[in-house]
Parts: C-alpha cells; sequence; structure tokens
C-alpha cells in the first residue's frame, strides 16, 4: 500500500478530547460522549469526523502500549471562538503527512504495524512530532468489513 504524501494546512477541530494508551484503549468510551454532542457545533466545515491522536515528543522513540496519549473526537471547524462546554479546541499545524486510504475493519491494526513497521523505515521520512489523525467520511461505517477511511501520518524528510 503506497500513500500520497501531501501538505496539510493548518486545521482547527473541536471536540472531546481523553488520555489512553494502547493497552488502556477508552476510545468507545470517547467517541460514545462525542457523537451525541457532535451537532452543537454550528460551525462545521464538513460532516467528516476526525479522530486524532496527539503524542509526547518522546512517544515513538520510547515506545511501550503504556506510553500514554491524548485521543480526540472532533470536527473541523471554520473558528475556535464558541467552543461548548465540555468540549476542546485545537489547532492542528500544518506540514508534510502520508495519508493512507483504508478499507476494513477499525479494529483491525495491522494497518499500524505496516505503516510503522514497513512502511515509514522504508521511506524516505520518519515520524514528526505533530499529531496524527484519521478521517472518518461518509464511506465509514463503524467496524465494518467494507469501511474506509483516511489514516493521515505526521511525517517529515529523513
Amino acid at each position: 500500500m503506497k500513500p500520497r504524501i501531501e501538505r496539510l494546512v493548518e486545521k482547527k477541530v473541536v471536540g472531546i478530547r481523553m488520555t489512553m494508551s494502547l493497552v488502556n484503549d477508552r476510545t468507545g468510551e470517547l467517541w460514545s460522549a462525542f457523537m451525541p454532542r457532535r451537532n452543537e457545533l454550528k460551525n462545521k466545515l464538513t460532516n467528516d469526523l476526525i479522530s486524532m491522536q496527539v503524542y509526547q515528543p518522546t512517544y515513538f522513540t520510547n515506545f511501550k502500549p503504556t506510553n500514554e496519549f491524548e485521543k480526540w473526537a472532533a470536527v473541523e471547524v471554520t473558528d475556535i471562538a464558541n467552543v461548548p462546554n465540555g468540549m476542546a479546541s485545537y489547532v492542528l499545524p500544518g506540514g508534510l503527512y502520508a495519508i493512507f486510504d483504508y478499507k476494513g475493519l477499525s479494529t483491525d491494526k495491522s494497518i499500524f504495524t505496516y505503516i510503522f513497521e514497513t512502511w515509514l523505515p522504508n521511506s524516505d521520512y520518519v515520524v514528526d512530532n505533530r499529531p496524527n489523525f484519521e478521517v472518518l467520511g461518509d464511506r465509514y461505517k463503524n467496524n465494518h468489513p467494507e469501511s474506509e477511511e483516511e489514516i493521515w501520518i505526521s511525517i517529515k524528510e529523513k
């Protein structure tokens, strides 16, 4: 699977965030909290959902499944002036991304094994210290084998 490489312009997102690890995965809890409230956001740019991970700078260099990160359930918005109570905003900095078009079960993590253990080491890139995220568009069907999403991995040249 070969990604496309694109330069992302800054994005503003609003949503709900939780701290978790791969061992203590709270993704279901996060999305259960966000989905009933997503329509409170009146300034959405699209109907796409954003699943974003914000990592500490040493997350990948000293990787352990117990390392904590911040996960977001969010949408892209035009501005972050009016954030509903209990939600937060984040300005996603622009930069270079490898974008993988993924089709399959959201519980199948083998795509990430491929990205980080096969594609990345054999590419001209390394992971950059910016959030990674998935765009869950109109072809996304939660945990369905025909589900489609885009996986955006922040990169920089070696």
